[in-house]
């Protein structure tokens, strides 16, 4: 044990100094290596700080090259610019001096005209100097020879008073009250010559033009009455129509406004009701209903309101077909509509759309063969019964209603006269007023037209005239233009000025309450003071 002890410390030193100078060798190889290093990365850097000089260097001799290019391009693209630029200068300055030389040719020619003219003026000036004095003695002759001439009208004056035994002032009256006799009876003649000739002239070309506007438009007219026949496929459908204790035909009634009339004729169910559109769409609701099958209060409401959206759709189109058809422009969609409206109204079972489309035909020609706007004569044709689709609600004849509704939509004044005019409600201004009314009286006049028989008609017009006539001053009564006006004469000394209104609102009165008639009828009552006396 001591031994050992003894050898392992005479070993340890040894083996420490063995350790410390392998370790003094490890930190020597350890610095030389970072030296080494070093040494390495300073060659290699000053490797590429010399590349890069001499990379620097080429770009710098590129970028110079490059430059000097680009100065000699902008050189030469001065140059060129700077002489396309002289040379557009030398144009402008060879234009102006063009332009120059011109105003200084026109300037030497304005001079010498002016020369010419002053030359002129002179010669001129001279002539009427010579003129002046020639017409100054010439007015002095005149003068001295209208003093002649007074001094002898005076003497012949005074020899032809001398003679006759008159004065001046009787001797004026007469011969000026000769003179007018003559010319009064000249003028007379004449007159009376040129008024027949006018009238043969003018009923010989209205009777030409109405002739050849009736020959020329032909079209046909529809008639319908108060009531439309609804064909159903059996008699059970009229007890599902009228339905338990009467509440579907109840139901029905209401909504449309209209009288169902269920009887016993087969096959056939009768909607009446004056209003020509209420009652046709009653008569498409009650076609649905049959044809669904499904007829109950709920349901009879819901088809009432989709064929009112129909019927007004419906309106439209017939409005602007209407239009389309007469060939009128501009015309305000309310317009159109009310035309539609027109479509499904008759005056004596003529339909009136059909009628104001053939008055709008009739009214161009009669306009043409006058040498008139055939354009504003078939606007005015075509709107002269607008009034017409008006409801019965509002107050007026249809001539007012329609003037009135179509000047809120900026219509012409021609038209608007047409218009309140076709019946002589309002004085004519324009031409196109008669010529409306006389394509009215054609289009109603004609052969097949409107339905009312003769026998009807005459009876209508005695009953006026003996409405008229029942009245204690009355003297006569006359119903003219179709039976729409009714002149009445009073006896002027039973009857003053207030005595006539009041009788003229008594048979007004009594027409409305006592007669059926369409439209208005005017009461005119005239009153007339004549005072006579015999020369003997």
């Amino acid at each position: 044990m001591a031994t050992s002890l003894l050898t392992y410390g005479a070993i340890m030193p040894a083996v420490t100094s063995s350790v410390l100078t392998m370790g003094a060798l490890a930190a020597a190889g350890l610095l030389l290596g970072f030296l080494i290093a070093f040494l390495i990365l300073r060659s290699v850097q000053k490797a590429a700080l010399a590349r890069s000089r001499t990379d620097n260097d080429k770009v710098i001799a590129d970028a110079n090259s490059r430059a000097a290019v680009i100065m000699q391009q902008a050189e030469i693209a001065a140059r060129d610019q700077s002489q396309k630029m002289r040379a557009t200068a030398e144009k402008d300055v060879d234009t102006m001096r063009e332009e120059m030389r011109n105003i200084e040719q026109r300037l030497l020619k304005r001079e010498d005209m002016l020369d010419r003219k002053l030359d002129t003026l002179a010669t001129k000036e001279k002539n009427l100097e010579s003129l002046e004095k020639s017409l100054a003695e010439r007015t002095r002759n005149v003068a001295a020879k209208e003093q002649d001439l007074d001094k002898a009208i005076t003497r012949q004056k005074e020899l032809l008073l001398q003679i006759t035994g008159m004065n001046l002032e009787d001797a004026r009256q007469l011969l000026l009250s000769r003179v007018e006799g003559e010319v009064r009876h000249d003028m007379a003649v004449m007159v009376e010559k040129m008024e027949e000739q006018a009238r043969e002239e003018a009923k010989q070309r209205s009777t030409n033009i109405m002739l050849q506007a009736m020959q020329r438009y032909a079209a046909e007219v529809t008639s319908e009455g108060t009531t439309k026949a609804v064909t159903i496929p059996s008699d059970d459908m009229k007890g599902r129509i009228i339905g338990r204790e009467g509440r579907n035909i109840r139901a029905f009634e209401q909504a449309t406004g209209v009288d169902v009339i269920i009887d016993d004729t087969p096959g056939v169910i009768t909607v009446n009701c004056f209003d020509p559109v209420r009652r046709e769409i009653a008569k498409i609701t009650l076609e649905k209903l049959i044809a669904d099958g499904r007829i109950h209060p709920a349901r009879i409401e819901e088809i009432v309101e989709q064929t009112q959206k129909e019927m007004e759709n419906n309106i439209r189109q017939l409005g602007k077909k209407a239009v389309i058809e007469a060939n009128v422009n501009n015309l305000h969609p309310k317009i159109m509509e009310m035309l539609g409206r027109l479509h499904y109204r008759t005056s004596y079972g003529q339909n009136i759309l059909r009628h104001s489309i053939e008055v709008a035909f009739i009214s161009q020609m009669i306009a043409d063969e006058l040498r008139l706007d055939g354009a504003i004569a078939r606007r005015a044709g075509l709107l002269h019964d607008i009034g017409k689709a008006m409801d019965h609600d509002q107050e007026g004849g249809h001539p007012a209603l329609g003037m009135e509704f179509c000047r809120k939509f900026n219509e012409p004044e021609a038209v608007l006269n047409a218009i309140g005019g076709h019946h002589n409600d309002i004085p004519s201004t324009t031409p196109y007023t008669p010529i409306v009314m006389a394509a009215d009286a054609i289009s109603g006049a004609r052969p097949g037209a409107r339905r009312e028989t003769l026998d009807r008609y005459i009876k209508r017009l005695q009953e006026l005239e003996g409405i008229a006539t029942s009245f204690a001053p009355v003297r006569q009564a006359f119903a003219i233009q179709a039976g729409r006006e009714v002149r009445v004469i009073v006896d002027p000394e039973r009857c003053d000025d207030a005595t006539a209104k009041l009788i003229a609102r008594d048979i007004a009165k009594r027409i409305a309450n006592e007669m059926t008639f369409p439209g208005e009828i005017r009461v005119t009552v005239l009153r007339e003071v004549r005072a006579v006396e015999l020369a003997r």
